[in-house]
C-alpha cells in the first residue's frame, strides 16, 4: 500500500495576528462610536442591537457558504434563513443609521466602522475555518500513515 502525503497549507502567524488585530480594532471602533453616539437612548440601543445582529449573521453566513462550497449540505429553508437574516440585519442597521438625526460626520464614522466590522468578521471566520480544516487534514494524514505500519507489524506477529 502506498502512502500519499498531502502538503497542508496554513496561514502564516503574521496573517493570523493581523486578522485578530483587525477584528479587535473593528470591535473597538464600533464600540467607541456606539458608546459616544449622540442622540437618545433608544437610537443607541437600536444601533447596538443592529451591530450585534449584523456581526452574528455575518459569522453564520460565512459558515453556511463554506459548508456548502463543494456540495449543498443544507436545506433550502436554512439557506433562506441564513441569507435572509444577513440581508435583514444589514438593511435594518442601514435604515437605522439613515434615519438617525445626528451629524453626518457621526453617520459616516458609524457606517465605516460597521462595514469594517462586517468585513473583518468574514476574514476572521475564513481564517478560523482554514485552520480548522488544516488541523483535520493533518489528523487524517497521521492516522492514514500510522495505520499501514501498525497493520504490517500485526501481520508479522502472526
Amino acid at each position: 500500500m502506498e502512502n500519499t502525503v498531502r502538503i497542508v497549507q496554513r496561514d502564516t502567524g503574521a496573517w493570523r495576528t493581523q486578522v485578530w488585530i483587525s477584528f479587535g480594532i473593528a470591535v473597538l471602533v464600533c464600540g467607541t462610536g456606539l458608546a459616544w453616539l449622540p442622540g437618545n437612548d433608544l437610537d443607541r440601543a437600536f444601533m447596538v442591537m443592529g451591530y450585534f445582529f449584523c456581526l452574528s449573521s455575518a459569522f453564520v453566513l460565512a459558515k453556511y457558504v463554506r459548508d456548502n462550497a463543494i456540495a449543498p449540505s443544507d436545506t433550502p429553508l436554512w439557506s433562506m434563513v441564513v441569507w435572509g437574516g444577513f440581508a435583514l440585519s444589514m438593511a435594518l442597521t442601514a435604515w437605522g443609521l439613515w434615519r438617525m438625526e445626528i451629524n453626518p460626520t457621526w453617520k459616516a464614522y458609524l457606517v465605516v466602522s460597521w462595514l469594517y466590522l462586517i468585513s473583518s468578521a468574514f476574514t476572521l471566520a475564513k481564517t478560523l475555518r482554514d485552520a480548522y480544516e488544516a488541523d483535520r487534514l493533518e489528523r487524517s494524514q497521521d492516522v492514514a500513515i500510522a495505520a499501514p505500519a501498525a497493520d504490517s507489524a500485526a501481520a508479522a506477529n502472526h
